[in-house]
């Protein structure tokens, strides 16, 4: 009898250090099971197909890929994510995320398929991170298993195709968590404060919103790390600063630069990078909540934010059930009731058996918990106006928290016992639950749901026969498992796979993938033969100057941007309300020699129901007042070409001007 009690006292003693030591030993490294690696590889394998399979016939993003070319150009261009090459304008969002494509195309050449190559494979990367994590954690069957689920969710493989800014946002979200949870198991500053740079590097992607990580990192360190309290929050304050640093480098680099050495920062009535980080790129995203972006210099505020969001398609209103709605849950929603599964059961075993504030697992739940909860509360009341590739971050947390979900689930089932029957249960939930959002798609694939039910059938009687002598019938409990998981991959598998089928996908797109899925959509990559026209005629009378022509929008300037590299000017930038150029700006380009034309679009014919369109009126009235129209079959004809003004210098000089 002195045994028990001897490995009670121990169990007791590594349960619950003291605040202010380090735990005794680590828990020993268990041996890697011989099918860990062929099967991760399998997983990784697997993913890179679904993500890199055809992305040769990749489209072109038109107002991304823009970008990219022009930051290929020069150093300030690839810096500040210039639109243009001249270095005019910025996009509406800071330019971490096409860095990378940016240097892919220095290297492979200016191609579709070598701007979607980097978020393939930033994805599975992504893939085998997440294994690392939740095998930390909730141990290597858990951890494959996470791996499974990420790699065959739609919104990965989405991403994995796309150009957008998620795939390596998703991954430094993650290459932070690696960090904090290495810094929990010995409460080391050094290494969480990694965690604060990747958390910075991530706001290069997508700005505010890698600041959502943080309470998930934060509560993880103040609970678990073992420490004192005093020494957890002095860690957690210094990490908050270097992560504030490192996100406001590109900030502050481009506000104490004078205005006139860099490009227009688009999405602000200011040239402000603040006003488009804070601005136009969060508060306007949060007029369900009342948030006001009118005085932070952003060109879109209050309602003008909801019209301007809602214009391409509808945002699907801002509430919780806005995740449960089938545009976005076919994306990462299918592992709904496991996730939620596995985070109720594990809080409820952790609190049960009143574990340690210290405690491994419990801390892994934390983590992820708050990480779901922080990030669904935001995309529920924040608009993503139907933009499916703002899930990716949502879909890790459930991949994770299923994968822990389901082998506590199928150890239950194995054990016997009352909660045996826990295992059936969710997978019979999670299948209908994926059969019924296959529904709101009827016309798609639907011999899909009729599958998953005969496989979620089966797999229920399997486990039927095996549970009265599980012991003595270990390949039909096994078998029953198998077929129980292919149920529940069936479907989201099917929706992945189908990204392969130029039919429902073509690379280089938005990142949706599956049912919802919209084929093409990119631009053109080739200029039309009246462009060309309208091109060569710029180009001989170019006279020195750096603009070949200021254009009434980007997508004016997109095909000559990605087709010539030419340099055209982009007035009113991504929504057409900057106002860049003003009368005033414009007349210095043109005083000074760097503008020679300027091209307005034809007017509206009376009548029309559509209001007029950039650039702004004071510009075009200014142009059609004191410049030359050049007659249309000098550079046409070409009903899709806009009228041509050319300026000269001193034009107006005399006669005064509005802004």
């Amino acid at each position: 009898m002195a045994k028990p009690t001897a490995d009670v006292a121990t169990a007791t003693t590594v349960a619950r250090p003291r605040d202010g030591e380090l735990p005794p030993a680590s828990r020993p490294r268990t041996p890697r099971p011989a099918y860990e690696l062929p099967v991760l590889l399998s997983i990784a394998a697997v993913g890179a197909v679904l993500c890199l399979w055809g992305i040769d016939r990749s489209v072109y993003h038109v107002f991304y890929a823009s970008a990219v070319r022009s930051m290929t150009d020069n150093p300030v261009a690839f810096f500040y994510g210039s639109f243009d090459p001249g270095n005019s304008i910025t996009l509406d969002k800071l330019p971490g995320f096409m860095w990378p494509q940016a240097l892919s195309a220095l290297v492979f050449g200016f191609h579709p398929w070598a701007l979607v190559l980097p978020q393939g494979i930033e994805m599975v990367g992504c893939v085998l991170l997440l294994h690392l994590l939740v095998r930390r954690w909730a141990g290597v069957v858990a951890g494959l298993l996470s791996a499974a689920f990420l790699a065959l969710t739609p919104v990965t493989v989405g991403l994995g195709r796309s150009i957008v800014e998620d795939a390596p946002f998703v991954l430094l979200l993650l290459l932070a968590a690696e960090a904090t949870q290495r810094a929990v198991e010995r409460a080391r500053l050094r290494t969480l404060l990694l965690a604060g740079v990747w958390v910075g590097v991530a706001f290069q992607c997508k700005m505010l919103e890698a600041w959502a990580v943080l309470p998930a990192l934060a509560v993880t360190y103040l609970v678990a790390a073992p420490t004192t309290l005093r020494r957890r929050a002095w860690h957690v304050a210094v990490a908050g600063a270097v992560s504030l640093a490192v996100s406001v480098s590109w900030i502050a680099v481009a506000t104490l630069t004078p205005a006139q050495s860099r490009p227009y920062i688009d999405g602000t009535t200011d040239n402000s990078a603040y006003s488009m980080v804070v601005g136009y790129n969060f508060l306007t995203r949060f007029h369900s909540v009342g948030a006001d972006a009118g005085g932070t210099g952003s060109v879109v505020s209050g309602q003008a934010a909801h019209h301007a969001a809602g214009a391409s398609r509808p945002a699907m209103g801002d509430s919780v059930l806005k995740m449960f709605s089938p545009g976005l849950a076919t994306q990462t929603g299918w592992l709904y009731p496991l996730a939620a599964l596995g985070l109720v059961w594990g809080l409820g075993v952790a609190w049960r058996r009143r574990a340690a504030r210290t405690d491994r697992t419990l801390a892994g739940y934390l983590m992820w918990g708050v990480w779901l909860a922080t990030f669904f509360a935001a995309f529920s009341f924040g608009s993503v106006t139907g933009h499916t590739y703002y899930m990716g971050v949502v879909a890790v947390a459930l991949s994770a928290l299923s994968g822990a979900g389901l082998v506590r689930a199928w150890r239950a089932c194995r054990d016997g016992g009352r909660r045996a029957w826990v295992l059936p249960a969710v997978t019979v939930a999670n299948v209908a639950w994926s059969v019924l959002l296959t529904l709101s798609y009827p016309h798609f694939l639907g011999w899909q749901a009729y599958a998953a039910i005969a496989l979620c059938v089966v797999s229920l009687a399997l486990l039927v026969v095996a549970r009265p002598r599980a012991a003595r019938r270990p390949r039909i409990l096994v078998a029953g498992l198998a077929v129980g998981l292919a149920s529940l991959l069936l479907v989201p598998t099917v929706w992945s796979a189908s990204a392969l089928a130029p039919r429902y996908n073509q690379a280089g797109g938005m990142g949706r993938v599956g049912p919802s899925s919209r084929p093409g959509g990119g631009g053109p990559s080739r200029l039309t033969p009246e462009r060309r026209r309208f091109l060569a005629y710029l180009t001989a009378h170019r006279d020195g100057a750096k603009y070949l022509a200021a254009v009434p929008g980007w997508s004016d300037a997109s095909a000559y941007v990605l087709d010539a590299n030419a340099s055209m000017l982009p007035m009113g930038g991504f929504t057409g309300q900057v106002p860049f150029p003003t009368v005033d700006g414009l007349r210095q380009l043109i005083d000074s020699g760097e503008l020679r034309y300027v091209a307005l679009k034809h007017p509206r014919p009376a009548g029309s129901h559509r209001p007029a369109t950039p650039p702004m009126p004071s510009v075009a009235r200014w142009v059609r007042s004191h410049c030359t129209a050049v007659p249309p079959d000098a550079y046409g004809p070409g009903r899709h070409l806009p009228l041509l003004y050319r300026c000269s210098p001193g034009a107006g000089a005399s006669s005064g001007h509005s802004h």
